[in-house]
């Protein structure tokens, strides 16, 4: 019997049976030790996925949002055989998540990582819904900077794009044994925003928009040993994401120079907060436009304060929370929330998601980084 892969099950399924209330567990763990017996694995009973996955949810470290674990949707794809199915359950994703704007948090679990280590399918994208980076003629960079060595991958698929700031990029499946495929997301199933902003008519001029639903699609779910390294999931965006980083971030859209322009503020070192308030009204913008529009959406003040009550339930049910600070302080007004004066411990629990190696990188992670695949025992 594989005896490393049994240490990691036992565990995993007796917590999973004393929180859901399951009954017959020793009985359960025999038939595991059973199965790995024959086949070195194991298989997940549904149950055991479906709680699998919200508690790596609810031991993510870095993600804010940690309250709602248990509503959680599972969309159980572990029986898909190739790139097709594959494609067709990740339209089904967006469509059920998506939800006319009310978004569900959802996770699709594709195969597991086989026993001799061969992985199935793998999604080249990052977030499944993303914009791409087209570099001009003169040099300059169109869209998001961030995208560009993927984008640069998809045009040798041979993607082309529209050259324009908001291009969605394809979907990117490799099966083993196969060449990536791709293939374009139809566009009744990409919500996108159009930002405006509620006091300056002129912001909807800068003809700004954001998508709707963050799927992170290249993380490995672990669970109890088994590895899913095919299981994009998704919660709502707050505010933040897409006002300080996606687009405020000068590595990434960079509109603040912009926006402080046209706001009539001077952008030099003798005033010095024409980042914030350029910063402020971006973030406003995004906020306004996706209330307006009937998107769920959270604001970084909200989101800290369900942290802090998702700490409390956590308390009374004897579990302790582990958190990275750096991640959880949203990127604006930090200090002004109860989640700045708080004291965590970085420790990495199981199950969990971790990040994996792009596709196409050769480049070896850092071995210090405890929330990398490559890292875990």
């Amino acid at each position: 019997m594989n005896t490393d892969i049994y240490a990691q099950a036992e565990p995993f399924v007796l917590q999973v049976y004393k929180e859901l209330g399951l009954p017959r567990v020793e009985e359960r763990l025999r038939d595991i030790k059973k199965e790995i017996d024959l086949t070195n694995t194991y298989t997940h009973s549904k149950e055991e996925l479906e709680h699998g996955v919200r508690m790596a949810w609810r031991n993510s470290n870095r993600c804010i949002g940690r309250l709602y674990w248990k509503s959680l949707i599972l969309n159980d794809k572990r029986n898909v055989r190739d790139s097709k199915e594959i494609f067709k359950a990740l339209e089904e994703h967006l469509g059920r998540a998506i939800n006319n704007g009310k978004i569900l948090p959802m996770i699709t679990v594709f195969p597991p990582q086989r026993s001799d280590g061969t992985i199935p399918f793998r999604i080249w994208n990052k977030s499944l819904i993303r914009y791409a980076a087209h570099v001009q003629a003169d040099g300059q960079l169109i869209g998001d900077p961030d995208q560009l060595i993927f984008t640069q991958y998809c045009k040798k698929l041979g993607w082309k794009g529209e050259n324009t700031p908001f291009d969605v990029l394809p979907i990117v499946i490799e099966q083993t044994g196969k060449q990536p495929e791709w293939r374009n997301i139809h566009p009744d199933l990409v919500l996108e925003v159009t930002l405006e902003h509620p006091d300056y008519g002129w912001f909807i001029d800068l003809h700004l928009k954001w998508h709707a639903l963050p799927i992170i699609a290249d993380m490995v779910l672990e669970i109890g040993g088994i590895r899913y390294p095919a299981a994009p999931f998704n919660g709502w965006y707050m505010v933040t994401e897409i006002g300080s980083r996606n687009l405020g971030d000068e590595k990434r859209f960079n509109q603040l120079p912009i926006i402080a322009e046209k706001m009539g503020l001077k952008n030099n070192r003798n005033h010095p907060f024409w980042k914030d308030k350029a910063l402020l009204v971006l973030n406003e913008a995004v906020f306004y436009s996706f209330k307006k529009a009937g998107i769920t959406l959270t604001d970084h003040h909200a989101a800290s304060e369900q942290f802090m009550k998702f700490l409390q339930n956590e308390e009374k049910e004897g579990r302790s929370v582990n958190a990275d600070w750096s991640w959880i302080v949203p990127p604006i007004s930090g200090s002004s929330m109860k989640v700045f004066h708080h004291n965590y411990t970085n420790e990495v629990l199981s199950p969990n998601y971790f990040y994996n190696q792009s596709a196409w990188d050769d480049s070896k992670p850092d071995p210090t980084c405890p929330f990398h695949i490559s890292n875990r025992s």
